[in-house]
This record gives C-alpha cells, sequence and structure tokens, in this order.
C-alpha cells in the first residue's frame, strides 16, 4: 500500500508549461515600409545583434544625464514599490513550499473542575489535569496539488522581478527622455529669443526708415506687432520647460522646491555612431513585458495543475503525542503518555460540477494570458519597427531642417539689405522672416526628436537590464 501512495506521489495532473517559441520572423520591418536590419546611414549605424549596455545613456556622453539617472534609480518611487512587491511575491513562495514539509504544533492545556458532594452543604472536590503534547500532519500529495501551486507561486515571483525590471526601464527611459525634453525646450526658447532680437531689428531699421521719410506709420505698426505676436511663444515654452523640470525631479524622488535638474544643452549631448539592436529571437527573452507576460501565462498554466488535482482524493496522515497529569509536576513522571496516528482520506463526489467548472475556468484563463501574451509580444515588435523608422526619417530630417535654416537665414538677410535699400516691401522682409523662424524652431525640433528616438530605441530593445548583477537591481528604489 505505502509503495503505490509513494507511486502516486511523483505525478502531477495538469500541463506542464512549455516556453512559446519566438515569432518566426528575422527582421522588424519590411523593405518596403522601412529600413532593413542591415541597413546603415551616414551618421548611425545599426549594431545588429549586439546587446544594449547596461548604462545605456552613457552614450550621450553627459555627466550631469548620468547622475540624474543614477539618482532615479537609486530614488524612485516606482521602483520603491516594485521592490517591496517582489519582496512579498518572494515570501509567499517561500510561504507555499512550506507545505513540502510535515506541520508540527504543539498544545498546552489546564483544566480545573469542582464536583459538589451535596446540595445542602455546598461542598465538593476539585481536581485539575494538565496536559502537554503536540501534533504532526502531513497531506500526501498524491496528484501534485501543492506542487502546481508552489509553481504558480514561483512564476508569480517570477513576474514581480520582471515587472521591477520593467519599473526600472521605464525609470530609465522617462529619466532621458525629461533630460532631452528639457534640452529641446531650452534650445527651442534660445531660438525664440533669436527671433525676437531679429523682430527688433527689423523695427529699428522701420523706424529709420519712417525717420527719414521713406516708410509708413502702418509699417512700423505691423513689424512692431511681429513682434509682440512672437513674444507670444515664450510663455507655452516656459511652462512646458517647467513641467518638465518638475517631471524630472518626481522621477529622482524629490519635491521640485527641493530639488531642480541641472540645464541640459543638446549642444552637450554625443549622438551615439552604432545603435545595438538586437535580433528578435532575442528580443523576446530580454524585454522584460514580454517576460512578465509569459510568467503570467506560467502562473496560469500552474493554476490547471492546481485546479485538477482537486478532482482527485487527498490523503492527510497525522499523529499526535501528549503527557497528562493532575499537576504541572506530574507532566513528565510516570506511564501518563497517549499517542495516535491517524490517516484521513477526503474524496470529491459531488460538488455540483463546482470543481470542472473550476478547472475549464483555469484552462480559459490560460487562454486568455496566451492572447495576452502574443500581444505583448506584436506591440513590442511594432515598437521597435517605429522607432526603427523614426530614426530612418530622423537623419532625413535633421539634414533637411538644416538645409532650410541655412536658405531661409540667408534670404531673410537680402531682404533686410534690399528692403533697407528700398528695393522691396515690409511684407516680404516679414514674410522671409517667419520663414526663418520656422526654420529657426523647426531644426530644434529635430534636432532633438533625433536623440529621443535614439533613446527609445534602447528602451525598445530592453535597456540592458537582465546584465545587472543581483546585489545591483536590490539597490533600485531603496533610496541609497
Amino acid at each position: 500500500m505505502w509503495l503505490a501512495l509513494l507511486t502516486l506521489g511523483g505525478c502531477r495532473v495538469g500541463p506542464d508549461f512549455v516556453r512559446p517559441v519566438p515569432p518566426p520572423v528575422a527582421t522588424y520591418t519590411d523593405s518596403a515600409s522601412g529600413p532593413s536590419m542591415s541597413e546603415d546611414s551616414a551618421r548611425q549605424h545599426l549594431a545588429i545583434g549586439q546587446p544594449v549596455a547596461l548604462r545605456w545613456w552613457e552614450v550621450f556622453g553627459s555627466s550631469d544625464l548620468n547622475e540624474v539617472v543614477t539618482h532615479a534609480i537609486a530614488s524612485n518611487q516606482t521602483l520603491a514599490s516594485a521592490q517591496a512587491n517582489l519582496a512579498q511575491a518572494r515570501e509567499v513562495l517561500l510561504q507555499a513550499r512550506g507545505q513540502y514539509y510535515p506541520q508540527v504544533d504543539a498544545s498546552a492545556n489546564a483544566e480545573h473542575e469542582r464536583l459538589s458532594e451535596s446540595s445542602q452543604s455546598g461542598r465538593g472536590t476539585v481536581s485539575s489535569l494538565f496536559s502537554l503534547g503536540g501534533t504532526v500532519s502531513y497531506p500526501l500529495d498524491l496528484f501534485g496539488g501543492v506542487r502546481r501551486h508552489v509553481e504558480q507561486q514561483a512564476a508569480l515571483a517570477d513576474d514581480a522581478h520582471y515587472q521591477l525590471a520593467a519599473a526600472y526601464l521605464t525609470v530609465t527611459g522617462n529619466s532621458v527622455a525629461q533630460a532631452i525634453n528639457i534640452a529641446s525646450l531650452r534650445l527651442q526658447i534660445q531660438a525664440v529669443d533669436t527671433i525676437l532680437a531679429g523682430d527688433q531689428t527689423n523695427l529699428d531699421l522701420v523706424q529709420l526708415k519712417l525717420s527719414a521719410g521713406k516708410a509708413a506709420e502702418s509699417d512700423v505698426l505691423t513689424a512692431r506687432t511681429q513682434l509682440e505676436t512672437d513674444r507670444t511663444q515664450l510663455p507655452p515654452l516656459n511652462q512646458q520647460l517647467a513641467a518638465a523640470r518638475h517631471a524630472l525631479s518626481i522621477l529622482v524622488g524629490r519635491f521640485p522646491a527641493e530639488w531642480s535638474p541641472p540645464a541640459f544643452d543638446l549642444e552637450q549631448l554625443t549622438l551615439a555612431s552604432q545603435l545595438p539592436v538586437s535580433v528578435p529571437s532575442d528580443l523576446v527573452h530580454q524585454r522584460p513585458d514580454i517576460l512578465a507576460a509569459e510568467s503570467q501565462l506560467h502562473a496560469a498554466s500552474a493554476a490547471i495543475g492546481v485546479a485538477a488535482a482537486q478532482l482527485y482524493p487527498s490523503i492527510t496522515l497525522s499523529g499526535s503525542l501528549a503527557t497528562e497529569a493532575t499537576s504541572t509536576s506530574g507532566l513528565f513522571e510516570g506511564p501518563s503518555v497517549i499517542w495516535n496516528l491517524l490517516s484521513g482520506l477526503t474524496a470529491p463526489l459531488f460538488h455540483g460540477g463546482a470543481l470542472k467548472a473550476e478547472k475549464r475556468a483555469a484552462v480559459d484563463a490560460y487562454q486568455a494570458a496566451f492572447a495576452t501574451y502574443r500581444e505583448t509580444v506584436l506591440s513590442a515588435f511594432q515598437q521597435v519597427a517605429d522607432v526603427l523608422n523614426a530614426l530612418d526619417s530622423d537623419n532625413q530630417l535633421v539634414d533637411a531642417q538644416h538645409r532650410a535654416l541655412l536658405a531661409s537665414r540667408a534670404s531673410l538677410e537680402l531682404q533686410r539689405l534690399s528692403y533697407e535699400a528700398g528695393k522691396s516691401s515690409l511684407l516680404q522682409l516679414l514674410d522671409a522672416e517667419r520663414s526663418y523662424q520656422q526654420a529657426r524652431l523647426g531644426e530644434a525640433k529635430a534636432v532633438a526628436q533625433r536623440y529621443q528616438d535614439v533613446a527609445q530605441l534602447a528602451v525598445a530593445m530592453g535597456g540592458g537590464w537582465w546584465q545587472a548583477a543581483e546585489s545591483e537591481w536590490q539597490g533600485w528604489g531603496s533610496g541609497e
């Protein structure tokens, strides 16, 4: 009999989890809609198969940026929350593993009883009984329900680990994005200041011509209107800059009133010449959102086994050992030992179909988790494809904006000379001014967007988090 029970103890009902195979694609985009993985440009090269560095933001060559991201990793509250969730999940896993071992409990009891001899005298005898002992119980995991439950909790602990990695990736990516955004807004503000200086030059020029009798008062009003209109661009930019600075303060776990980020400058950032791009089969094992979805799928698979085990009998072995005496000193004297051994079997006979429905629900939950996993993979590949196409467009856009800036600047200088010589109208001068204004702001935005997309590619590739030692990621969000 015991041999048969031990044989059954090696059985686990429910499916054994198998990791999903990587998607059967070799590239992220098709040749018709974007760059292939082997293409390179004059300024940047896609390093196929090269992993992203753990501290990927260091490619921008900014010590201020490195320091800010380091502070964010140490003090961000989202990371602190993810750390606590991971610690909780691991404790729950240890709790589940405790079911592998016998449960031993100690017990003690004291009773005092008075027996009355007669109702008239009210006298009686008092007796005492003390007992001390313990019980042991051990459920035989015949059909693997306990093991499937432990497997489920282990998968959920893995999920918490990957959620921490995802939080790390989000925090570092957002910190870099906000830093670049600050630099971009400062450059746009500088561009508007330059435009305003040009507007003032135009106004001074018109006023000189008015003094010489070569311009009308309406021309002065038109030039002044242009100056005041362009000034309206500054308040929104200043507001966006303040919001970006506040957002970065929160990312490093500080109040905006007590900490301000550095004055980032796009000209102080370097553009990486090589951009690491993982092959698709590696990406699904690097991105924490995909790995988290896979862990949730694993947990759903184990939950099927937990539900299936409830359809089968369960056996629990238990025993107790106790000693009893009428005084505490007598607990350890004499043959007052009581013991028993028990075995209990519970088999489901009729539950109104609830247990089978629970198993079917677990299967349905697995199907839902698999669909979520597939959607996560598809979204990840879409993000990579979008960023690769954006990087290809960025280089073209920056070049086009720079050429437009040079052309508009030359045109504006000629129009000023022409207007001063009386060969063109004020409207022609202002039209050239507007073209220069658009080109100046367009170049600032295009340069910033290229830096943003370089950062987004590193995030889309997984950010290199898996290269961190356990001692490193244990410090994420610790405040140290």
